[in-house]
C-alpha cells in the first residue's frame, strides 16, 4: 500500500482484478454503438454515419464530451454499459458528484446493488406526489473490473463524514477531489448494507467486460419501496 501524494485523500492500493455489480433501470434501452467498434477511428465513422440516419442516436449515446474517447476501453462486452455513467450524468449529482461528472457504481454483490438502489429509489419516488403505487424494472449487470491502483476509503472509519447517510456534502468533496487528481477510483464501506463494499469508478478505462445478469422489479405502494422481487435470470 502506498498513500496518496495529497494527505487529505483516502491512501492508494493496488486491487487485484474483481467483480462488481450493479442496477440500472430497464426504461433505458441497451446501446450497442460502442460495442460495434474496435477502436475509437472506428466509433467516429460509425457515429457519424448512425447519427445522420438515426436522429435519437445523440439522446441515445449521451454527451461523448463528458468523457475523453482515450478512456473508452473500446473492443470489451458491453462497452456502452461501461462508459453510460459518464455520457450520461445525473445533474442531481450523487455521492461522490455534484452532476457535474459520471461515476460508475458497482457493488460487491448483486443484495448489496439491490439494497443501495432501493434506498435511492425510494428517496426519489418519495418526492413524487400523487404516485399511489407504480413498478419499476431494474437490469442488473455484472462488471468484471482489471487490476487498478485505488484510493482505499475502507482505510478510513465508517464514521468519516463521507459515509453520512443523508448529507452528501463531504463525499462530494472527496469526489472532486480524486477527480481532479485522476484517480482511476475509490474503494468504500456501503453506507446501505453496512459490512459491504462498493467502488466508484471515476473511469471506465479498467473495466474489462460487463454483462446483463438478472432483472429485478421493485414495487413502490405509495410511501415506500413495498417489495423487490427477482423476473428474470440469464
Amino acid at each position: 500500500m502506498t498513500d496518496s501524494a495529497n494527505s487529505s485523500l483516502p491512501p492508494v492500493r493496488t486491487l487485484e482484478p474483481f467483480t462488481g455489480f450493479r442496477l440500472i433501470n430497464s426504461k433505458f434501452p441497451p446501446i450497442s454503438l460502442f460495442d460495434d467498434v474496435a477502436d475509437e477511428s472506428e466509433f467516429q465513422l460509425l457515429y457519424q454515419l448512425q447519427a445522420l440516419t438515426n436522429p435519437r442516436i445523440q439522446t441515445e449515446i449521451g454527451n461523448l464530451n463528458l468523457i475523453n474517447p482515450s478512456e473508452i476501453p473500446f473492443g470489451i462486452t458491453g462497452c456502452s454499459y461501461a462508459i453510460s455513467a459518464f455520457t450520461h450524468v445525473n445533474p442531481d449529482g450523487s455521492r461522490f458528484s455534484d452532476g457535474q461528472f459520471g461515476v460508475l457504481y458497482i457493488a460487491d454483490s448483486v443484495a448489496t446493488a439491490v439494497k443501495e438502489v432501493a434506498y435511492h429509489q425510494g428517496r426519489y419516488w418519495a418526492g413524487v406526489h400523487g404516485l399511489d403505487y407504480d413498478r419499476f424494472v431494474f437490469r442488473g449487470l455484472r462488471v468484471k473490473v482489471g487490476e487498478a491502483d485505488w484510493h482505499d476509503a475502507t482505510e478510513w472509519s465508517a464514521n468519516n463524514a463521507i459515509y453520512d447517510p443523508v448529507s452528501y456534502t463531504a463525499s462530494r468533496t472527496l469526489g472532486k477531489a480524486l477527480k481532479k487528481e485522476g484517480a482511476s477510483g475509490l474503494q468504500y464501506f456501503s453506507v446501505r448494507n453496512p459490512g459491504a463494499l462498493c467502488w466508484g469508478l471515476f473511469t471506465p478505462r479498467h473495466v474489462k467486460s460487463v454483462v446483463q445478469s438478472t432483472h429485478f422489479e421493485f414495487v413502490w405502494n405509495g410511501e415506500a419501496i413495498s417489495g423487490i422481487h427477482r423476473v428474470s435470470k440469464i
